[in-house]
C-alpha cells in the first residue's frame, strides 16, 4: 500500500530537473548595451562598423566591453546603465543617418542554456523597464497635402465655372487666387461657398488687385489631424504585433504625439527601425518621350542601375494605402520580391491605368522619411547638433506592362530577402497617414520604483516563510513534504513562465503570492483528512491512502473554479490584470501537480510499504 512504481518517481524527478533547468536563466542579470543596425535591412554591419563604434565610445570616455558584430547587428555592452544615453548620442553623431542606434539590455545567459531553449522570463515595464519611444506625428504635412489636393480641385472648378484667374497658389496652409476684376473674384468665391464647404474664404482688395484667400476650417484641420494620428496609431499597433512584443503600450499623447513602450525587448534596434520607418509606395507611369510638363526625375534605389535616374509622371496611379496584404518571396530567378494584393478600389484603379498603357513602363517609387544630424550655430553662438527630417524618394522597380494588372501583382528590384520582408511587413501593417519622427527615446526603469519592487519580492519571501513555518508546526513530517512541494511549485512556475514567454509584472507578483497560499491549500485538505481517518481508528497506511483519495474531488473542484475565473480575467482584462491572471493560472496548474503528486511521492517514499504504528502529523 502507498507505493509508486519506479517510472512515476523517475517522471517526477524529470519534471523537477527540467523545472530547475529552465528556471536557472532568471538568475543571470542582463548587461546594459548599445545596439547598431543599418537603416535598411540589407545594410551590412560588420567588424569595421564595430571598430568605429568602439572607437567612438572610447573617444567619449564611455567604458564598454564584449563588442560583437554578426553582419546585421553590432552590440557593445556597457559597464553602467546610466551611460546608455550618452553612448547613443556619441554614436549617432559619428555613424550618421545610415545606421540606427538603439538602447538594449543584452542577455548574459550561457550559450549551453540558450542551446536548450532556456531563457529568462520577460519582465514588464514596472519590473525591469524596457524601451520608451515618443513619436511626433508631422500633421503639418497632412494639412499641406490636403491643401495641395484642394488647390488642384479649385483650379479645375474655376476653369469649369469661367472664373478666370491669373494665378492660384498655396501659401502655407492657405490658397490665394488672383483675379483681374471683382466679378470673376466674386464668381470664384461663390464656387467655393457652394462646392467646397470644408473651406473658408476671404475676399481681399489691395492696390487694385482682387484676391480670394481660401483656408481649411478649424474643424476640418482637427479632423484631418485626428485621422492621421489615429491611422498612425493603428499602424503602429499592427507593427508592434508583428514584432511579437508582450504587453506593449501604444497610445496617443496630446494632439499629435504617440507613446510606444516595449517591455523586455531584446532587439530594440530592429524594433526602432520597423516602428519609426515611414515607408510607402507610389505607382507611377514612366513619362513618355518628349513629355516636359507633369513629370519628375527620380534616382534608382539600386546604386548599380544604369541609367541612374528615370522620369516618372507626377500623376499617381495608386499608393501603398490600397495594399490589403503583402508577403515576401522569390521570383523565378531566385531574387527577392514582394507579392502584393490590393483592395477592390486599388485593383480597379490599377486595372484602369494599365490596360490603356500596355507596352509602357510602370515605376514603383519607394518613399521613406529619414533623418540626419546637422551641426548649427545657435543664437548664443554655440555649436549644437540638431536632427533634420527629410523625405527620400527612389525607384525600386521600373518594368514594362505586359498586360492589364489587377488586384494581385509583385514588386522586384529589392536588395535582399531581409529588405523584402521588411517592406512586406510595413505594407501589411498599414501605411502611415503622416510622417513621424522620434521626439524622445529612453530606457525606462521600474515605473513603481525600486523600493516598491523590492517590497513585492519581500512579500513573496515573507508569505512563503510564514506558510513554511505554519505547515511545519501543524503537520510536522507531512509539513516538510508540503514545504518541499511548495519550493518545487515556485521553481516550476518560474520555469513555465520562462518557457511560455509570459511577462511578469508587479500584479503578476501578487498572483505568485496568492499561489503560495493556495499551493498548500490542497495539502491542508489532504492532511486534515488523514488526521480524521486516524481519529476514526484507521491504520496509518489506510489513513494516508484515504486522505489523498477522498480529498481529491474537493481539491479539483476548488482549483477548477479558480482557474475558470483566472481565464475570464485574462480574456477581458487589461495588461496588469492579464499579468495577474497568467501567474495565477500557471500557479494553479503547478500547485495541483506538486501538492497532489509531489507530496504523495514523498509520503510513499517515507512510509510506503512499511509497518508503521504512528504518523507524525
Amino acid at each position: 500500500m502507498n507505493r509508486y512504481p519506479l517510472w512515476k518517481y523517475l517522471l517526477i524527478l524529470l519534471v523537477a530537473a527540467l523545472g530547475f533547468l529552465y528556471a536557472v536563466p532568471n538568475f543571470y542579470v542582463p548587461d546594459p548595451a548599445i545596439q547598431v543596425t543599418g537603416q535598411s535591412g540589407s545594410a551590412v554591419v560588420d567588424q569595421a562598423v564595430l571598430e568605429r563604434v568602439e572607437s567612438a565610445l572610447g573617444d567619449a570616455g564611455i567604458e564598454f566591453f564584449g563588442g560583437e558584430a554578426d553582419g546585421r547587428n553590432a552590440l557593445v555592452r556597457l559597464k553602467k546603465v546610466d551611460r546608455q544615453l550618452a553612448a547613443k548620442a556619441a554614436l549617432q553623431s559619428v555613424l550618421g543617418p545610415d545606421y540606427v542606434v538603439a538602447l538594449n539590455m543584452a542577455a548574459t545567459t550561457p550559450d549551453w542554456l540558450n542551446a536548450l531553449g532556456a531563457e529568462p522570463m520577460k519582465l514588464g515595464l514596472d519590473l525591469s523597464g524596457g524601451v520608451h519611444f515618443l513619436l511626433q506625428v508631422d500633421t503639418d504635412k497632412v494639412i499641406a497635402k490636403y491643401m495641395d489636393t484642394q488647390l488642384n480641385e479649385l483650379k479645375k472648378a474655376f476653369r469649369e465655372g469661367n472664373a478666370r484667374y491669373r494665378t492660384v497658389r498655396r501659401e502655407g496652409n492657405t490658397i490665394v487666387a488672383d483675379f483681374d476684376n471683382q466679378e470673376w473674384r466674386d464668381q470664384a468665391a461663390e464656387i467655393v461657398r457652394t462646392d467646397f464647404r470644408d473651406l473658408g474664404r476671404e475676399l481681399i482688395e489691395e492696390d487694385g488687385q482682387f484676391k480670394l484667400r481660401v483656408s481649411a476650417l478649424d474643424t476640418v484641420i482637427r479632423e484631418k489631424e485626428d485621422y492621421a494620428v489615429g491611422q498612425n496609431l493603428t499602424t503602429l499597433r499592427n507593427r508592434v504585433n508583428e514584432l511579437g512584443v508582450s504587453e506593449p503600450i501604444v497610445q496617443r499623447q496630446g494632439r499629435n504625439r504617440i507613446v510606444v513602450e516595449l517591455p523586455g525587448v531584446q532587439d530594440t534596434a530592429a524594433a526602432k527601425r520597423i516602428i519609426g520607418k515611414t515607408a510607402n509606395l507610389e505607382f507611377r507611369l514612366e513619362a513618355e518621350p518628349g513629355q516636359v510638363v507633369g513629370r519628375e526625375e527620380f534616382e534608382f534605389r539600386d546604386v548599380n542601375a544604369y541609367p541612374a535616374t528615370a522620369w516618372l509622371e507626377k500623376k499617381v496611379v495608386i499608393t501603398g494605402d490600397r495594399v490589403s496584404n503583402a508577403s515576401a518571396g522569390y521570383d523565378e530567378n531566385g531574387r527577392p520580391q514582394v507579392n502584393i494584393s490590393l483592395d477592390s478600389e486599388g485593383g480597379r484603379d490599377m486595372n484602369y491605368a494599365t490596360r490603356k498603357n500596355i507596352g509602357r513602363r510602370l515605376g514603383v517609387l519607394f518613399i521613406e522619411t529619414r533623418s540626419r544630424h546637422e551641426d548649427i550655430v545657435n543664437d548664443q553662438g554655440e555649436k549644437e547638433t540638431i536632427t533634420v527630417q527629410f523625405e527620400e524618394r527612389k525607384i525600386i522597380s521600373l518594368a514594362t506592362i505586359q498586360s492589364a494588372l489587377g488586384v494581385q501583382f509583385r514588386i522586384t528590384g529589392l536588395d535582399s530577402p531581409t529588405e523584402a520582408s521588411e517592406l512586406a511587413l510595413l505594407l501589411r501593417a498599414g501605411a502611415l497617414a503622416a510622417p513621424m519622427y522620434f521626439a524622445e527615446e529612453r530606457a525606462i526603469g521600474p515605473s513603481l520604483g525600486a523600493d516598491n519592487i523590492e517590497q513585492g519580492v519581500v512579500s513573496v519571501k515573507i508569505g512563503m516563510a510564514l506558510v513554511l513555518v505554519f505547515m511545519l508546526i501543524f503537520y510536522r513530517v507531512f509539513g516538510i513534504f508540503a514545504d518541499l512541494a511548495l519550493a518545487l511549485n515556485l521553481v516550476l512556475l518560474v520555469a513555465a513562465m520562462s518557457t511560455l514567454g509570459a511577462t511578469l509584472t508587479l500584479p503578476g507578483i501578487a498572483g505568485i503570492v496568492l499561489t503560495v497560499g493556495m499551493a498548500v491549500d490542497a495539502n491542508v485538505l489532504i492532511f486534515s483528512r488523514i488526521k480524521e481517518e486516524l481519529k476514526n481508528g484507521m491504520p496509518p497506511q489506510t489513513a494516508i491512502q484515504n486522505g489523498y483519495d477522498r480529498a481529491f474531488v474537493s481539491i479539483i473542484d476548488a482549483n477548477l473554479t479558480t482557474l475558470i475565473v483566472a481565464v475570464i480575467l485574462y480574456a477581458i482584462g487589461s495588461g496588469p490584470v492579464q499579468g495577474f491572471a497568467v501567474t495565477l493560472s500557471l500557479g494553479i496548474i503547478t500547485s495541483m501537480f506538486t501538492a497532489i503528486v509531489g507530496t504523495r511521492a514523498l509520503a510513499n517514499l517515507v512510509y510506503g510499504g512499511r509497518n508503521i504504528n504512528k504518523l507524525w502529523i
